[in-house]
């Protein structure tokens, strides 16, 4: 499984233990991730619906939720590698998470019926997402 390749811990980034986590993506698209496209899909409740349950530094989204971490920091926290595995499968860290896996086919649940069969985004945006999620530090 592809989301295998990310497993990065689950801590802040500082606070890793030296795992062998890949410095380029296997998600590698035709052009460089970005992360101006990233943020549009973070704040963009018919795409990456990110917002129902995160928080974070968007103060044109009126109405931001509280189920999950803030987004505000995550570049700090975490390495892109581990912001793109949390993407891809957050299960991976969490089995309980209500965070749906982003980019799988396969095994999804807690997803409306247009995403049922197919991934939530696609490699491109997993790095566009990834790109701008990096940018947030504290």
């Amino acid at each position: 499984m592809l989301a295998a390749l990310f497993l990065g811990g689950v801590g802040p980034a500082a606070a890793q233990p030296a795992m062998p986590v890949p410095e380029a993506s296997p998600l590698a698209a035709a052009r460089p991730p970005d992360p101006e496209n990233g943020r549009r899909i973070v704040v963009d409740r018919r795409r990456g619906l990110c917002l129902l349950c995160h928080s974070g530094p968007f103060p044109e989204v009126r109405f931001q939720g509280d189920l999950a971490p803030s987004l505000a920091g995550a570049g700090s926290r975490w390495t892109p590698a581990q912001l793109r595995a949390r993407l891809i499968d957050s299960r991976q860290f969490n089995g309980e998470t209500i965070m749906p896996p982003y980019f799988r086919a396969e095994g999804q649940i807690r997803v409306g019926r247009a995403f049922s069969g197919r991934s939530i985004l696609t490699a491109e945006e997993i790095e566009d997402v990834t790109a701008f999620l990096a940018t947030l530090r504290d």
